[in-house]
């Protein structure tokens, strides 16, 4: 019998869509708490000094609650296995100037990407490839199939 291994799902992410930050200062921290345990990274969201830092934390706080409710994680097994920030939109307003003049002020936005891992259910089950409780092929009726001059009903699929 050929059996497929097959991975078991253990990641949850969260996502955090048009955040008021520039995508550069994002990336600043979080190409820091990459790859970290769940509670390092907040300890380390806690102290550092910047702007961009609380939603951050938010983020990671949240995928791991996601992680709690969907899997049934314990928070010390928790891993920062992916984490990357993308451009967003971008704002653009107008603010008056002198003499009738504008001037454009443009605020640009990120999108923040948290998965998390849980390292304790990092296991692999087999699936059978080929099995005969469920065959690849359908047993099928002469009424919705044509016959062909050998006799044997063939699937139009």
């Amino acid at each position: 019998m050929v059996y497929r291994i097959k991975k078991k799902k253990t990641e949850v992410y969260a996502l955090g869509r048009h955040i008021s930050l520039s995508a550069d200062k994002a990336r600043r921290i979080i190409d820091q708490i990459r790859g970290r345990s769940y509670e390092e990274t907040l300890m380390i969201l806690e102290l550092m000094p910047y702007r961009a830092c609380y939603p951050i934390f938010k983020l990671v706080y949240s995928a791991a609650a996601n992680a709690s409710y969907n899997m049934g994680s314990d928070e010390a097994n928790l891993v920062i296995s992916k984490a990357q920030v993308n451009e967003g939109t971008t704002v653009k307003k107008l603010k008056p100037r002198a003499r009738g003049r504008s001037y454009a002020i443009k605020r640009t936005t990120c999108h923040i990407t948290i998965v998390v891992k849980d390292i304790s259910l990092d296991e692999y089950e087999y699936e059978s490839l080929y099995s005969l409780k469920n065959p690849r092929w359908k047993k099928t009726t002469m009424v919705d199939h044509d016959v062909y001059s050998s006799g044997v009903v063939w699937d139009k699929k």
